[in-house]
């Protein structure tokens, strides 16, 4: 039988704690998506919002410098041949042939002229798409023929508009980076300022505009940064793929547009080196950037015709060897401090040795020369005895190859870029020492691919990759001063990164007992503003200035040598004389060369050296041979160069000359023991005599306040 009784009691505490407890279970429940709704839209929101800064700033930072290329020549109004002279030294010659691939009847016609180039070096038929990195001005001219826009624009300013655009991604590759490794796009927006307002320091694009470097810096920005992506821990798959994408074509442009690529990827396989060896980094991840380094410069060297110079780099040697060593030594990251020290120096040894094996080795099968002015050059600049050797010294005394000026650091303390790199690089270099020491002292078993030590929070292994790399390319930099623009813009990256860095400021802050979160947030944000702030205060007014200034292109006596050359000289005519003078001349006449200033061959460089006697203390017989033999019709003599007075004695030209002909050099000074008076006075100086035994073999046809023209006889 059913029945109906009364409950039992219930405490109305119970009964309103329960539901007070299932209350604020429901509100926390709708708080949580709410929250993370609100964080995504914040995220969502910030990356909008820096993107858009970071496109806006590259193109700002590209009309900025294509407006004082034009203000500083006054582009737009001048000749053809004026805005053709400005593009000085190799400039000229790399110009001349996008100039030769538009001219051409039809493309194929045009790659025919590269690839069997007898107007280059006369009397020799060498293919360009082999011997120079210029991929970027047939695909530009390629772009020019195929797109509706020759109504529109002329082909100098398609050419100029794309190097400019560059710079646009490269600004913005710089950006990202920066905000990377800080996680604030205001980092990123710092090191743009502090790129543009160190232009001096950082780029030279407005008045060398198709300089190699120009083409393949943006492209080495975009790796770094792709790179910095990468070496993230926790990656998603997809993520990793792509980035790995990212990292190939860069590094595949990058070597694709610049002839010194593998010294500088030779840079970054000993940073890896470095971050692998001290357990800074996965090993997997190390791994897969050896390799794509490898095969992007062995797929350039394809496109390349096989050059002979990519396959003897010291790169793939060294890449080679370091992955062969990894193979031979297992147990390398095991034991104590001691134990993996003497481990690492024998696995250091052991990948130098076998890197100078392999490298030697590949060298003598292909019997390859084209690179040892680069090694002459080096081993006389870091002392390992004095040199004679003409191409050594060409380098040595270049201010381009010589040590960094001092000033430069002044300029870059106005800016405060220094002041903050020094700071940053302070702290995460000693973050870095410990992190070293801790993980060689750490006699535990190995970790799993792409999971760091405990002490490694300290630094992030992106954070790790970008402090080597400006360490050893600031090395770079200090000991040659071209180099120094990859060093001052990834400069800009490193110190805006640790100013916004919650990690630094943490570290500063456990070290001096002031740590506070709040104190981490304000710092970070604080110190970056202010400096912007100032950075608007002090050089916005400059650059105001700097943009209304005025100038113009004047270069009359070059102008006038190119137009009698175009008027009475035929057109298969060949020229002798400065290789920096000849690349204009090839592009302002077409005229066949000589010599030209794209150095990286021997033979070519032998053949320079013996030009260049027109400025030593040879007889007229022997300089007329000498030019007789590369074909010369006429030789162009520059006052510059026969007087000259930019360089100090020893350095100048006819100088360098004289002590590799054993002679003794001009003026008051010291002259080596073992050099001797020379048989014959200077060839520059004494053919403007005109005695009987120079008009014998040269007969003067120009003259103007700069230069001399002689029309070689055709007589023994």
């Amino acid at each position: 039988m059913i029945s109906i009784r009364q409950r039992k009691g219930v405490k109305t505490t119970e009964v309103s704690e329960d539901y007070a407890a299932q209350e604020a279970n429901v509100k926390l429940g709708n708080k949580l998506p709410s929250g993370y709704t609100i964080r995504r839209l914040w995220k969502f929101l910030s990356f909008t919002v820096g993107g858009t800064i970071a496109l806006c700033i590259g193109l700002l930072t590209s009309v900025y410098l294509a407006t004082l290329h034009e203000n500083d020549l006054w582009f737009s109004n001048i000749k053809e041949v004026e805005r053709e002279i400005s593009f000085r030294t190799e400039c000229g010659l790399y110009y001349s042939y996008y100039k030769q691939m538009l001219q051409a009847p039809t493309l194929m016609q045009g790659f025919h002229g590269l690839i069997y180039d007898n107007k280059t070096e006369s009397m020799r038929t060498i293919n360009l798409l082999q011997r120079m990195n210029i991929y970027q001005e047939v695909f530009l001219s390629i772009l020019y023929r195929v797109l509706p826009i020759q109504k529109y624009l002329e082909p100098v300013y398609f050419y100029i508009y794309t190097l400019f655009g560059l710079q646009a991604i490269y600004v913005t590759a710089l950006y990202t980076t920066s905000w990377l490794l800080s996680g604030t796009w205001l980092s990123g927006l710092l090191a743009a300022f502090w790129y543009v307002t160190n232009r001096i320091d950082t780029t030279r694009v407005e008045f060398t505009i198709p300089l190699r470097e120009n083409w393949a810096l943006p492209f080495f920005a975009i790796q770094i940064a792709a790179i910095t992506y990468f070496l993230r821990p926790n990656l998603k798959p997809l993520s990793e793929r792509l980035t790995l994408l990212a990292i190939f074509i860069s590094t595949f442009l990058f070597s694709l547009t610049w002839q010194f690529n593998q010294f500088m990827m030779l840079m970054q396989a000993l940073v890896l080196f470095t971050l692998d060896s001290l357990d800074m980094l996965p090993a997997v991840k190390a791994t897969w950037l050896y390799g794509i380094q490898m095969t992007g410069l062995l797929l350039v060297c394809i496109l390349q015709f096989f050059n002979s110079m990519i396959l003897g780099s010291l790169l793939i040697s060294f890449n080679l060897s370091v992955l062969i060593a990894r193979k031979l030594q297992k147990n390398l990251k095991t034991g104590n401090f001691l134990n993996r020290l003497g481990k690492l120096l024998l696995h250091l040894f052991a990948v130098l040795c076998l890197t100078l094996f392999l490298n030697n080795i590949i060298k003598k099968i292909l019997n390859l020369k084209s690179d040892e002015h680069i090694f002459k050059f080096l081993k006389a600049k870091f002392g390992f005895g004095a040199t004679r050797d003409f191409d050594a010294n060409l380098y040595l005394c270049e201010e381009a190859f010589g040590l960094l000026p001092f000033n430069t650091f002044g300029r870059l303390s106005d800016t405060l870029l220094f002041h903050a790199y020094i700071f940053v690089l302070s702290i995460t270099v000693m973050a870095a020492l410990a992190v070293a020491f801790h993980n060689l002292s750490d006699s535990t078993s190995q970790q799993p691919p792409g999971q760091m030590g405990k002490c490694t929070i300290l630094l992030k292994p992106e954070t790790a990759y970008n402090l080597i790399h400006t360490i050893l390319f600031g090395f770079l930099a200090l000991s040659t001063m071209r180099m120094k623009y990859l060093w001052t813009s990834h400069m800009c990256v490193f110190a805006s990164f640790g100013l916004c860095s919650p990690e630094i400021w943490e570290l500063l802050l456990r070290s001096i007992r002031l740590y506070n979160p709040k104190r981490i947030c304000i710092m970070r944000y604080s110190v970056p503003i202010l400096i912007l702030l100032y950075l608007c205060y002090k050089f916005w007014p400059g650059m105001m200035d700097e943009l209304s200034e005025l100038r113009e292109f004047y270069d009359p006596d070059t102008v006038e040598l190119m137009n009698w050359i175009n008027s009475n000289t035929p057109r298969k005519a060949v020229f002798a004389g400065s290789m920096q003078l000849l690349a204009g001349v090839k592009l302002c006449t077409g005229r066949t060369l000589t010599n030209h200033p794209h150095y990286e061959d021997n033979s070519l460089r032998e053949r320079t050296k013996a030009v260049y006697q027109i400025y030593a203390k040879r007889s007229p017989e022997d300089v007329h041979a000498l030019l007789r033999s590369f074909g010369a019709d006429y030789v162009i003599l520059e006052d510059s160069i026969c007087y000259e007075r930019r360089h100090q004695r020893g350095c100048r030209l006819r100088d360098l000359l004289d002590i590799a002909n054993g002679h003794m050099m001009d003026g008051p000074g010291e002259n080596d023991p073992d050099l001797k008076l020379a048989g014959h006075p200077r060839f520059c100086e004494e053919i403007k005599r005109n005695l009987p035994s120079y008009t014998a073999y040269f007969t003067r046809v120009f003259q103007n306040k700069t230069f001399h023209v002689y029309k070689l006889s055709r007589n023994k």
